[in-house]
């Protein structure tokens, strides 16, 4: 009869500071990767109705009007934002959800069913995190606006011309939908990784790891972006009224149903394919680069056996 194989527990997590690290550089390797289908979703969640004769019509006919309209380089318009708090922003969703996940276990107690445990760290994660998005992320949405290319000379230019036309407190307009925003995804993402890894056998090697850990992590992100993207379009309709226009978007939930009301169910959807071709394939880069770079720290700086 075949030796049982011992269930190797799991190892502790990492001091803050390396966790901080191992998220900084997973958010950076996939915004780098996958950025342009951020500018295409952006432009899909802002276009009411069909956009008219220049609205997009697909994923690619977006791709191909901006490449031919507005050129090449459109298509990582407003990523400045994005990069300077794409570390501390990536760092703090995996920080937070470990901190958050040595919280609950204290208070709720170590035997907490697994799964509702990820998606309550989750959550709380994710609304720590939205907290530090809300200006770069409306600094980006003006950027990828069309309507206003010839109106900042980049996000230096884009946020002092925000600041001083429509004062500090601009800077968190949407801050409630971000919270929507980010509450869903971190929620979705954990608590889907956690069954998805339930469902699938540990790996005997590590480029099965890896494997595991990327499918796990792409489904993650696709269940994740599911529940989000109606939070994300009512996101960037907010971030994108100036001051002075009709404000037309406010509160979440009644944007939400005004979007309905208005476009059809479809609409709360608008932007999802290209999203969802981010952040599923992205989720699953954001765990295998945060975990390898984790193992990388263990066995080069901690001098763990892993």
């Amino acid at each position: 009869m075949s030796a049982v194989k011992q269930q190797q527990a799991p190892p502790k997590p990492l001091p803050f500071q390396w966790q901080f690290l191992a998220g900084a550089v997973a958010g950076v390797s996939e915004i780098l990767t996958m950025y342009p289908l951020d500018v295409v979703k952006t432009r899909f969640q802002l276009q009411v109705g069909t956009g008219g004769a220049d609205g997009y019509s697909s994923i690619g006919d977006c791709f191909k009007k901006i490449i031919k309209n507005e050129g090449f380089g459109t298509l990582y318009r407003g990523i400045i934002p994005p990069i300077m708090v794409e570390a501390p922003k990536r760092a703090t969703k995996f920080a937070a959800n470990e901190q958050y996940t040595i919280l609950f276990k204290s208070v709720l107690g170590e035997d907490v069913n697994k799964q509702g445990l990820s998606i309550l760290t989750g959550v709380s994660a994710g609304i720590t995190e939205a907290f530090l998005v809300v200006p770069f992320e409306l600094v980006k949405i003006r950027l990828q606006d069309k309507n206003n290319a010839g109106k900042y000379n980049g996000s230096i230019d884009a946020l002092s011309k925000i600041v001083r036309s429509e004062g500090p407190l601009a800077l968190y307009n949407g801050l409630e939908a971000t919270l929507w925003r980010h509450a869903m995804w971190n929620g979705g993402y954990f608590g889907c990784i956690q069954g998805v890894k339930s469902a699938i056998p540990e790996a005997e090697t590590a480029n099965g790891n890896l494997a595991r850990n990327f499918i796990a992590g792409a489904i993650g992100g696709t269940f994740a972006t599911m529940l989000n993207t109606p939070f994300d379009v009512v996101k960037t309709r907010i971030q994108n009224q100036a001051k002075g226009s009709v404000l037309k978007y406010n509160w979440t939930l009644p944007g939400v149903a005004l979007v309905y009301r208005e476009e059809g169910f479809r609409a709360l959807y608008k932007g999802f394919v290209p999203k969802v071709l981010r952040l599923g394939p992205g989720g699953g880069i954001l765990l295998v680069v945060f975990d390898t770079v984790s193992t990388m720290i263990r066995k080069h700086i901690l001098l763990e056996n892993v």
